[in-house]
């Protein structure tokens, strides 16, 4: 792999860090978990589309700029180095759109994508259960076909994005008799269908980054089965692909808070504060972790660019992905002392309080997108090739 960017890159890079700068918000915005703040940030995402930055590697007739993965990676690498607002669209951008790219109808695409560009449609994602998280064959929500539409009952829980989104994507059981994988459908939900009931889940700060669902003879059209009925778990094996490589946690994201770290030391030797050498040596680890992990994309995204198909090892991806975010994290928190345990509006706060906010966000990394301990499992068996015990 060259690791020299070409002339056309660097152009790329050029304009996308000038447009950033020319239009990112002058202020931070409300969480997007408040929905003052879930305005606030559809709103951006409407910025966003209008200057052609939204989706930069949709095709042009969807309103993205026909981007290949190194112009994506180079984009999101600005996009967070730049501190602009966090994406309230990335569970569809992000996680849906690639699915609806491989089994969405050409009218479902015409209609689905346009508007998650605009942030005109916000989605949320209703996979997880009571009863069923990391382990999804175990989906007991069911849709039974009554004419042209699914009626639904059951639950589900730690919907992300659901207590303010538009819409929902959800894996239900739609063949109650069948077994495990088989049985389930992937389904496209609006957030108001009659019959559905949203509560929000309050997290510790008491925000309502999380919802609980409930279908209660909840109808859904049956055009808004995504893939084929029956064909929801390999749909949802794509979805999680997405989810765990490289679309929803690129290397911009930890590179930027690592910079953040770095300039957090530069802070505290300004304030002529004793930082113990464990906690430089801790620093280096994290800024180096955050370049492996660049440069492995990169290597990535290059032979997915020359054909090959990511597969299982998205689950290598997702590992080391949320064990450096929470790494970078705690790092800071060590380094800031008693100062790491003061919240955003605290007066001593650090850099607005985001690094404790930073931190218990990322504790969720090794659990959300399929529990670290299922993924080793997978890296074993089916990269490693180990036998099952």
């Amino acid at each position: 792999m060259d690791l020299e960017l070409s002339p056309r890159h660097l152009e790329f890079r050029d304009e996308c860090r000038s447009w950033l700068a020319a239009n990112k918000p002058a202020r931070p915005l409300r969480s997007m978990d408040t929905a003052a703040g879930f305005e606030e940030h559809r709103e951006w995402e409407r910025v966003l589309f209008d200057g052609g930055w939204s989706v930069p590697g949709w095709p042009a007739s969807y309103g993205g700029r026909d981007c290949d993965l190194i112009e994506w990676l180079i984009y999101e690498e600005e996009y967070w180095l730049s501190g602009a607002p966090g994406r309230v669209s990335a569970n569809g951008v992000s996680l849906l759109a690639p699915t609806i790219f491989n089994f969405g109808t050409q009218a479902q695409q015409d209609h689905f994508l346009p508007k998650m560009a605009s942030g005109e449609h916000i989605w949320a994602q209703g996979w997880s259960e009571p009863g069923a998280g990391s382990d999804l064959a175990a989906i007991a929500t069911r849709a039974i076909r009554d004419g042209d539409h699914y009626v639904l009952n059951g639950q589900k829980t730690w919907c992300s994005r659901g207590a303010f989104a538009d819409w929902i994507f959800c894996i239900v059981r739609t063949d109650p008799e069948a077994e495990r994988h088989a049985g389930l459908t992937y389904l496209l939900v609006p957030a108001d269908a009659p019959g559905l009931e949203r509560r929000p889940i309050g997290r510790l700060d008491g925000e309502p980054g999380f919802a609980e669902l409930f279908f209660d003879d909840c109808r859904v059209r049956v055009d808004n089965v995504l893939g084929e009925e029956g064909q929801g778990w390999a749909v949802a094996m794509a979805a999680a692909g997405s989810e765990r490589g490289l679309n929803l946690r690129s290397p911009g994201r930890f590179m930027a808070a690592a910079e953040r770290l770095t300039e957090l030391v530069r802070t505290l030797r300004a304030e002529q504060r004793e930082i113990d050498p464990r906690r430089r040596d801790e620093v280096t680890d994290a800024w180096i972790r955050a370049q492996a992990y660049r440069w492995q994309t990169y290597a990535t995204a290059a032979r997915l660019m020359d054909g090959a198909e990511l597969g299982s090892e998205a689950s290598l991806m997702k590992v080391f992905w949320s064990e450096l975010d929470l790494e970078l994290h705690a790092t800071a928190l060590r380094l800031l002392g008693d100062r790491g345990e003061l919240a955003a509006g605290a007066p001593d706060a650090v850099d607005g309080g985001r690094w404790l906010d930073g931190y218990v966000f990322a504790l969720s990394g090794p659990i959300y997108a399929g529990t670290n301990e299922i993924q080793r499992n997978i890296i074993a068996e089916r990269v490693l090739g180990l036998p099952r015990r």
